[in-house]
């Protein structure tokens, strides 16, 4: 296995919420300046270039797949290019970048993908509702974030001007267990 795969392999204080729920995150960054290439098992984000680039091949792959989209990458180059892939993820280099806010949203808008929108990278516990907002239903939380708090962000604010948007405590119940009804 290469070095990168070992290096990354411990995700031990990455948690992911999910659905209403904490879990341990699994997926993995892959690196495209890894010579070995991608590894025969797993659940790997791999970079926008790369995905285009190997799409066919990496599909062929029977691992898990994510597109990880990074604040400099033109999102509508996915367009038709998305069968296949476990989720989209959005890189969040620091949280004074909102850039990624805005590519969720037109993942989800213009791109109409319906499956998981997940926020990775420098991901706070205060940014989680905002994110929601815009379309993420998946968040993968800084080390050291207590995930559980995260949680209840989801009802931090019970009146939205903007209508449009998603309305992240709709789905997130207090015990932040998913609310019947709520998409699974």
């Amino acid at each position: 296995m290469s070095e990168q795969a070992n290096t990354m392999s411990d995700n031990a204080d990455l948690y992911n919420i999910r659905q209403g729920h904490v879990e341990v995150d699994e997926w993995k960054r892959f690196s495209a300046d890894d010579e070995s290439g991608l590894p025969e098992s797993g659940k790997w984000l791999i970079p926008l270039a790369y995905w285009l680039e190997r799409a066919d091949a990496l599909r062929t792959q029977g691992i898990g797949l994510a597109v990880l989209v990074t604040p400099d990458d033109e999102v509508e180059r996915l367009q038709g290019a998305l069968q296949g892939v476990s989720l989209v993820a959005v890189d969040f280099p620091s949280f004074t970048d909102g850039r990624g806010f805005s590519l969720g949203y037109l993942i989800r808008s213009r791109l109409g993908w319906s499956g998981e929108l997940r926020a990775v990278g420098d991901v706070l516990i205060d940014t989680v509702h905002y994110l929601a907002r815009c379309g993420f239903d998946s968040f993968t939380l800084k080390p050291g974030h207590d995930p559980e708090h995260a949680l209840r962000q989801f009802r931090a604010f019970s009146v939205h001007y903007q209508k449009q948007y998603v309305n992240p405590a709709a789905g997130v119940p207090a015990a932040g267990v998913p609310a019947a009804g709520a998409a699974a």
